[in-house]
């Protein structure tokens, strides 16, 4: 078999039948990890490499089977079931007896070959409809050897391939991936990169010059993403900024993505605290107004994705 699919890589879901990232019908590849800490962030469960043990205490039926059998002994009942973090090592031995699924392991390492697998089970959807694979996350740029791999064997399946990403990745890792790639949906959040830091918990900058380097590589289309985000870059001023950065990248479209509150049950499932619940999801109205902005500026824009 070839080394290249023999490649490894921390997966957490695969979403088929999709029709938003990218043309057609497709299937996501979820990548686990992300060097980015969007205080809204709907997957909390990508943010972190490895494997990690969650928790949905409304399916618990209080059976007692996964206290013993952890080696760890993070498991206990107060009345309901808890789990000590800090013992934790997310072996995964208690979701094993959990039957009623309130223990869930999110992470699983595959193979290329693995995926290659799984995705050909929709590859006449991706034929009759001019559709294809989409690598989203986390990001998926943070494991470069991946996904590179990944979308050099879509081509060779003759499937259109798309990356839904931060941008937050070197030049010489985009160089290796893009000539795989068909469609980058790149998010750009801010132009403020001290504001970037404080929501984000990074800087800009890698963005920025990963955008000009996606946007100079023959044959890959770019598709701006801005997820709209009240009183962080919701202003008239804000999407502008970066509508015009859009402009002179020369992306074909810009997606509006109006907050939503959708993912933020799971942080509770990780003991995470949510950052964002006092956010309120933009009118249908205000969208309107940003959208008829960016389409002013000169660079077609859609609502959502």
């Amino acid at each position: 078999m070839n080394a290249t699919k023999e490649k490894t890589g921390m997966i957490f879901d695969i979403q088929r039948f999709s029709v938003h990232d990218g043309p057609g019908i497709r299937t996501i590849v979820f990548f686990k990890g992300c060097p980015l800490r969007c205080q809204w962030c709907c997957n909390p469960e990508s943010q972190v490499f490895s494997k990690q043990l969650m928790l949905i205490q409304k399916n618990c039926i209080s059976c007692g089977m996964c206290a013993p059998v952890c080696p760890q002994g993070a498991i206990s009942y107060t009345p309901e079931v808890t789990i000590d973090r800090s013992k934790c090592i997310n072996c995964g031995k208690c979701t094993d007896v959990c039957f009623s699924e309130a223990l869930t392991m999110t992470g699983k390492e595959m193979t290329v070959n693995d995926l290659i697998v799984e995705l050909r089970k929709d590859e006449v959807h991706y034929r009759k409809s001019n559709g294809g694979i989409t690598l989203s996350g986390g990001e998926a740029l943070a494991q470069p050897e991946m996904a590179t791999a990944l979308l050099a064997a879509g081509k060779e399946q003759g499937w259109h391939t798309a990356i839904e990403t931060t941008g937050y990745a070197r030049k010489e890792v985009l160089e290796k991936i893009l000539p795989y790639t068909d469609l980058v949906l790149l998010d750009i959040k801010h132009l403020n990169s001290v504001k970037h830091q404080k929501y984000i918990g990074q800087p800009n900058d890698l963005i920025l010059k990963a955008a000009q380097v996606i946007a100079e590589f023959p044959g890959v289309e770019l598709v701006v993403r801005i997820p709209v985000i009240p009183d962080f870059n919701d202003s008239p001023e804000d999407i502008a900024a970066i509508a015009l950065i859009a402009k002179h990248l020369k992306a074909t479209k810009i997606n509006l993505l109006p907050y939503h509150p959708y993912g933020s049950n799971k942080y509770g499932h990780l003991d995470m605290t949510y950052l964002a619940a006092d956010i309120d999801t933009p009118s249908t109205n205000r969208m309107t107004i940003l959208q008829e902005l960016v389409e002013g500026i000169g660079v077609p824009c859609k609502i959502g994705g």
